[in-house]
């Protein structure tokens, strides 16, 4: 063990185990996990309480953006904010990628890539895709030129960012829905221009997918609450009612006893159940 590696017996915090949950939500999108195996694993790391239960569940993985295990800091260093200006990289970076043709065919960017200052696209009985919802940005604006002829490009952004469209469409059109938008301070900016002639290009606003992932986890977690309180109730009220039953059951018979003493106050009828039975005993 290093001298900075937290001791095993120390226990994790919230932001210790959401770091270990966003590295199993990576693995899950790059393949590296199945869908039970995720379950499996994210159900452990909400269970964990210390350093030493967390530390194996994302030992043979890779951290996210990195090539080596992932570990938790001892000294509760917040968690990376993944906001906007840390995907703003600016300087001389030109972008992953600056252009894509699609000639009865079709392109895709999308994933963890620089989106360059402009982006040119051309689509000719195809279809392309431009996906900046795990982008990085080389500026705080991008322009996506796109020429749809007889085909199609979408174009799909993030929650938070401003989106701008200026193309032109003949026997097309763009899509303007995701216009006037308000944008998150510090988000950038996306101008989509270009032609659509006998096509379209759509402008389409989702959430990420370790968002998603989030959120079904979520529903997932709460939907499970609810039937594990439904069942308390359930057993709750059975036991409520076995309760009831013992009680009126008690009730019936004093009642029964207090009718026999009544009509029977010299327990004849004790008496003679008693020589009735002395036989049999004997």
């Amino acid at each position: 063990m290093t001298d900075d590696a937290p001791a095993p017996d120390l226990r994790a915090s919230d932001a210790d185990r959401e770091r270990v949950a966003e590295v199993l939500r990576e693995a899950l999108a790059e393949g590296r996990l199945d869908m039970e195996e995720f379950q499996e694993r994210l159900d452990a790391t909400y269970q964990a309480r210390t350093y030493g239960e967390l530390a194996p569940i994302t030992r043979d993985l890779p951290a996210s953006g990195a090539t080596v295990a992932p570990s938790v800091s001892p000294a509760k260093d917040p968690a990376p904010g993944g906001g906007w200006a840390d995907r703003i990289v600016g300087g001389d970076d030109p972008g992953t990628s600056t252009w894509a043709v699609a000639v009865m065919s079709g392109f895709q960017r999308k994933g963890r890539w620089t989106a360059p200052r402009r982006f040119n696209c051309f689509a000719f009985w195809g279809g392309g895709e431009i996906d900046l919802r795990e982008a990085n940005f080389a500026d705080r604006e991008i322009v996506v030129n796109a020429v749809a002829i007889m085909g199609g490009i979408d174009v799909i952004v993030p929650p938070g960012m401003e989106v701008v469209v200026r193309g032109v469409g003949i026997m097309g059109g763009f899509d303007h829905r995701e216009e006037g938008v308000p944008a998150e301070p510090g988000a950038p900016r996306v101008i989509v221009t270009g032609l659509a002639f006998w096509g379209g290009v759509g402008v389409q606003r989702k959430l990420p997918r370790a968002e998603r992932q989030r959120l079904r986890e979520e529903r997932r977690r709460e939907k499970l609450e609810r039937k594990e309180e439904r069942r308390r109730q359930h057993l709750e009220q059975t036991g409520q009612q076995r309760q009831e039953h013992l009680d009126h059951a008690e009730r019936h018979r004093r009642e029964l006893e207090e009718s026999r003493r009544l009509h029977d106050p010299l327990n004849l009828h004790g008496a003679r159940e008693r020589r009735e039975r002395r036989p049999e005993d004997g």
